[in-house]
This record gives C-alpha cells, structure tokens and sequence, in this order.
C-alpha cells in the first residue's frame, strides 16, 4: 500500500494556499495522486488542512502568547509549521502530545527550515504546557469571542454581529467550525434513495436520508470499497442546499431552461434529473475548462438534453433571443461565505470590498439574463452568502429596474416542513446551525409579467 507524509503533504497544500489556491482542489489533486493510501493517513491530511484554515485566527491568539517575534513577521513557512503543530496540540486529541511537537520538528528539517528548529520546539512545548491556561475571550465579549475563539476575521465579525446580533453570529461562527456533513444528491435517473442506502449499508457503509430534499443522503460511514455507484454515476457529491435550488426552479419535462451560472454542473444535472431528461437544458459558466466539468458530469449521471457552453455574461448575450426560455436559474458568483466550512480560506481572503464588487456583478448577470425569460416564465436567483448586499438589495435593485419581474412567495406550493427555510418574505435563508447541517444559502423565485 502505497504511504505517504500526510505532515508533510498538509505543509505543501497549504504553502500552495498562500500563494493562491484553493484548498478543496489542491486537497483533491493530491489524494487523486494517492489513490492506495491509508484511509487514516487521507483522515490526518484533510483535517490538518481544513482544521488549520478554519481555526487558523484561535491558533494564532494561543501562538501569539509563546512566540517572542510578532507572528506577521515570521516566514510564511515557518508560520505554516507553527500553525500545524499547535493544531494538532490544541484540537487533536487523537494526536499525542510528544509525537506533534516532534513531527513538527523534523518536518522543518524536510522542507529545509532546519533553522527554526529551536523557534518551532520552543513555542510548541510551551504552548503545550500553558495551553490549559489561555484565556480565550467568552462569548461576553462576542467581538472578541469570534475573532479569537471561533476564528472570525475582525472586519467579519464586526458585520455579523451588527446584522445577525450576537447569540446568532456566535452559533453560526461555532457551526462554521466543524466539517460539513458528506451528503450526496442520488441520482434519480439511475437509483432511488432507498435503494441507494441499501446498497451502502450492504457494503459496510451507514446513512441517513436528508431531512428537506427528497434526493439527498448523509453519508455517515463508508464502506470499506467507498461509496458505492461512483463510476455508475448513481450519486452526486452536492450540499442539501445546493439540492434546493432546483426543486426551488420547479423545472418541468418539455421546458427550455437556462443555468447561467453552472459549473460544476450539480444543479443541472438535478434539473435534468427532475425532469425526467425531458427538458432541454442550456448550461453556461464563463471558464471553458469549467464547461468541461458539466459535460463530463452529465455523461457520468446518465444526464441527456443539457448543452454547455462557455458564455460571459458580464456582457449581454446575443446568441439567444428575448424569451427563449421557459426557467432561468441564477446561481451567481458571490462571496462564498455560506460555505465557510468547504472553502476555509475564503474567511482569510475575502475583504469587505469584495462583497461590493459581486454585488455589482450580480447585478449585471441578472440584467443581461431577464429579457430571456419569456412573460410567464420563472426567474431564481441564488448565492451562497448572507450578506444584504448580495441578497435584498441585489433584487430590490434589480426589481426596481425591471418591473415586468415580480417575487413569488413559494411558500404555499411547497412541503410544510420547507417552511422554516423561508422568512417572511418568501426567500429562501439557510444556515448550517438551524437547518439539518446545510450550506447558508439565499435564494428568491421571480416571475415574468
């Protein structure tokens, strides 16, 4: 069996995070690379990866305490080797003591940073010893509470309590904390969820099926061959709230039905599937490589009538004329912070002006996309983020300018146990700590006079 350095691995990955990439693929490329490798050591490597990135902002309060220099002046990798190993001594109980102090050692002495040696044993056995004792702030003092224990940047922080209050910025920041579950979209066309479950509980695998969306499973264990149904294309790796956005479209067989924003292709291919392949599906993302992954992903489900294709709609597309389609769905670029979870970097990256700039573009795709619905037609948009720019006030914007479009309160045409993802205007606001683990997601359905 095939091993590797799942430190040293975790080290790598993030370094390539510093300089820009996205932990998830970088993640995934390497573990592609290691398709014989322990099942622990793939364990160890994703939770010193994404456990680092989310609680990086609490493991930089501790470090602080112990290290003499100012951690912004540090080298980027010995400040990534400091960060591992308090890690795994603050939040891996699994992980002895002794064993990551040392391992963060000799992993300098790898990667050619043997002159931190000292630095790194020093901060690391005294963190150790004093960890007990630091005083991390109480949610009494809620600013200070997300910074520096729920690992919140401060400008972030800040926003949350101010829009949220504190007892609900606190519970979505803890929530932000964990792992996102494993949930899948089972491939209707293929299999039913029913028989999904079965097949993995046969396999030595457990799972239970999602509360909201009547195609989505919680993976709780895999088996011991992984999930079964991958090269099948029985199952669709897919956040329940993602899941949402297509029953939220309400696409029928027959229709024409527009994805503007479709990489990586989940919420077609559940279009399609909710059809029954009946619908004809125009799926479009700005990236052709991106393009790519919808055509691959809809080969692999067994997905037909979708046709992908590379569109920038920052600029008004020709190519179809007014009211060529029946639906549209507006899944837009946004700031990503409803899936803080599965992007953790995104909570270090991101900066208030950032939220500005998507809201404009937000605004601009759906301008270029609203003379393509037909009058009668359906229009929803979607973000995964919370923020009032890029939700309320990107459509009240756009509805002001557009007064052919109108809200829908879908409520009423939904199950009654949806109606808790609504508030009181009819849109659609999840959130990870009230609703069964989901992405925070924020959608509105339109319709055209």
């Amino acid at each position: 069996m095939t091993t590797f350095d799942p430190r040293r691995a975790a080290f790598d990955i993030l370094c390539q995070v510093e300089d820009g990439a996205f932990s998830d693929l970088a993640l995934d490329r390497f573990l592609a690379s290691q398709p014989q490798a322990d099942s622990r050591d793939r364990g160890l490597l994703t939770e010193l990866v994404y456990g680092a990135l989310r609680r990086r902002g609490r493991i930089d309060f501790a470090l602080s305490r112990f290290c003499r220099q100012p951690l912004r002046k540090l080298e980027p990798g010995i400040l990534c080797l400091l960060r591992l190993g308090a890690h795994q001594l603050l939040h891996l109980d699994k992980v002895p003591a002794r064993a990551a102090v040392y391992e963060t050692v000799e992993l300098a002495r790898k990667v050619r940073l043997q002159r931190a040696c000292g630095l790194l044993n020093g901060v690391l056995r005294a963190l150790d010893r004093e960890k007990t004792r630091i005083p991390w702030p109480a949610a009494s003092n809620p600013q200070a509470h997300l910074e520096h224990t729920l690992s919140i940047p401060g400008w972030l922080a800040k926003r949350w309590l101010a829009e949220l209050g504190a007892e609900e910025a606190v519970a979505l920041a803890a929530a932000f904390l964990d792992p996102a579950p494993a949930t899948l979209r089972v491939n209707t066309l293929k299999v039913s969820r029913d028989e999904y479950l079965s097949e993995l509980r046969r396999q030595g695998g457990e799972g239970c099926p999602g509360h909201y969306v009547p195609e989505a499973l919680q993976v709780l264990a895999r088996g011991k061959s992984g999930l079964p149904g991958n090269r099948e294309g029985w199952y669709q790796v897919q956040d329940q709230a993602s899941q949402l956005m297509a029953h939220l479209l309400d696409p029928r067989p027959g229709e024409h039905i527009l994805d503007a924003c479709a990489a990586p292709g989940g919420k077609t291919t559940h279009i399609a599937a909710l059809t029954a392949n009946g619908a004809h599906i125009t799926a479009l993302d700005l990236h052709p490589q991106r393009v790519t992954l919808i055509r691959d992903g809809a080969v692999r489900l067994g997905c037909r009538g979708i046709k992908a294709e590379p569109c920038d709609l920052s600029r008004p597309p020709a190519k179809w004329p007014p009211e060529s389609f029946d639906r549209i769905l507006v899944d837009a670029p946004c700031s990503g912070l409803g899936v803080l979870r599965r992007n953790p970097e995104t909570r270090w990256r991101r900066k208030a002006a950032d939220i500005r700039e998507m809201a404009q573009l937000q605004e601009t795709i759906l301008r270029h996309v609203a003379p393509l619905v037909r009058s009668g037609g359906t229009l929803v948009y979607s973000v995964c983020t919370f923020t009032p720019e890029e939700t309320e006030a990107v459509i009240s914007d756009f509805l002001a300018r557009h007064p052919e479009f109108a809200r829908q309160d879908p409520r009423d045409s939904l199950p009654e146990h949806w109606r808790d993802l609504f508030d009181s205007q009819g849109a659609l606001r999840t959130f990870p700590h009230r609703h069964d683990g989901m992405d925070a997601f924020w959608a509105v359905r339109m319709k055209k006079g």
